[in-house]
């Protein structure tokens, strides 16, 4: 999928206003996503997206990302995600909540479906909520 399509897609499912906003929270999914991610699947994950959400992913598992917040392999729950998708894009939690699951889906087509099985295998319960029905159950 290219990086218009897949911006346009999470714009219309997050219902966003604007394609800026669309792109601040694909990166800010992106970045806490490759953060919990263990590096390997990260970067597994980063060569499946268009070169330059790629490189969100990279740096996020680089900790490059955002000094003082640590490198991809993190272990962190629903809150934690949440706290900093809304702290990146400016936004508040609830917020930051829908606008994962708008991303999520996007990933979830956009990925090869085995790459999204072992991305959802690797993500506690509570974060793996927010992955579209047919990802999120089988994993309890």
């Amino acid at each position: 999928m290219k990086h218009d399509e897949m911006i346009g897609k999470v714009q219309a499912l997050a219902r966003l206003r604007d394609r800026g906003s669309a792109e601040r929270a694909t990166h800010a999914v992106l970045s806490t996503l490759s953060e919990r991610l263990p590096s390997g699947l990260a970067l597994h994950v980063a060569a499946q997206l268009p070169p330059d959400l790629a490189t969100v992913v990279r740096q996020a598992v680089d900790g490059t990302a955002d000094p003082g917040v640590g490198a991809s392999g993190e272990r962190f729950g629903l809150t934690v995600f949440a706290g900093r998708i809304a702290d990146r894009a400016g936004t508040d939690e609830d917020t930051a909540l829908r606008d994962a699951a708008a991303v999520l889906e996007v990933l979830d087509a956009a990925l090869a479906p085995e790459l999204t099985e072992r991305m959802a295998g690797a993500l506690p319960a509570d974060i793996r909520e927010l992955l579209p029905v047919e990802r999120a159950i089988g994993y309890d």
